[in-house]
């Protein structure tokens, strides 16, 4: 059986890695008593597969894992029993049975919402700037891989985007929905190197923090516009 669980990570687990998160899951898989499969050989280990991992300095309310289990309860008793083993700073939020063929999140991982919140207040300088960025016919970044840098046209990679202004705490937010996966994975980061470059600023002084918000998958048929839906809708709660 298929279980997708949607998770959050906040806090100073922003500074943990990702190979620090799957530990973490294996232990708390073990702690809560979820009977998870595993894998054959010689070195059996839990079959788990995660979305889009996300990077360090980064919070998150729409994580994903994939699992397989043996049995499970109800997705209410689930919940109940991975947060009551959970670490403080992750919770799971979700717990979906995914249809028998369903492919990972990894695999089908389409897109991702993301939350930039600035430190200083530059709503009405950053907003008409953007949007000027944003009319360009084309965006192109340099990306540098271990081996090569490679030029990447990201303007069909930006998705949407959303300029608000929290006038009590005096603060800009920017909403961005972005191109993920591993076919055309677009980083707020890359888009924000971007629009400095573009529009003369001095990134370091221009500090930000980015919350993703959720990851999404496309469910278009051949020939249609895009149809994204949250990774946690491919599958049905458990009752």
């Amino acid at each position: 059986m298929k279980i997708r669980i949607k998770f959050s990570k906040t806090g100073n687990l922003k500074y943990i890695g990702h190979l620090d998160i799957m530990r973490c899951f294996q232990k708390v898989m073990r702690r809560a008593e979820v009977d998870i499969a595993y894998s054959a050989g010689f070195s059996p280990h839990q079959i788990m597969s995660f979305a889009s991992p996300l990077g360090l300095g980064l919070t998150s309310e729409g994580e994903y894992v994939d699992i397989e289990v043996l049995s499970t309860q109800s997705s209410e008793t689930m919940l109940q029993k991975i947060n009551a083993a959970m670490v403080e700073g992750m919770q799971a939020l979700g717990y979906v049975e995914l249809p028998e063929k369903a492919k990972t999140a990894m695999s089908v991982v389409a897109a991702a919402d993301y939350r930039l919140t600035f430190d200083v207040p530059v709503f009405a300088e950053m907003k008409a700037k953007f949007a000027e960025f944003l009319l360009q016919d084309s965006i192109v970044i340099t990306k540098k891989t271990k081996k090569q840098e490679l030029e990447l046209e990201i303007r069909p990679l930006i998705f949407e985007t959303q300029f608000e202004e929290d006038q009590e705490n005096g603060k800009t937010t920017l909403f961005l929905k972005l191109s993920a996966g591993s076919a055309a994975n677009l980083k707020p980061e890359q888009v924000m190197d971007a629009f400095c470059a573009f529009a003369a600023i001095d990134a370091e002084t221009l500090p930000y923090h980015i919350h993703r918000l959720e990851m999404y998958a496309d469910v278009s048929k051949k020939g249609e516009g895009r149809k994204l839906i949250p990774l946690e809708r491919m599958g049905e709660m458990i009752v």
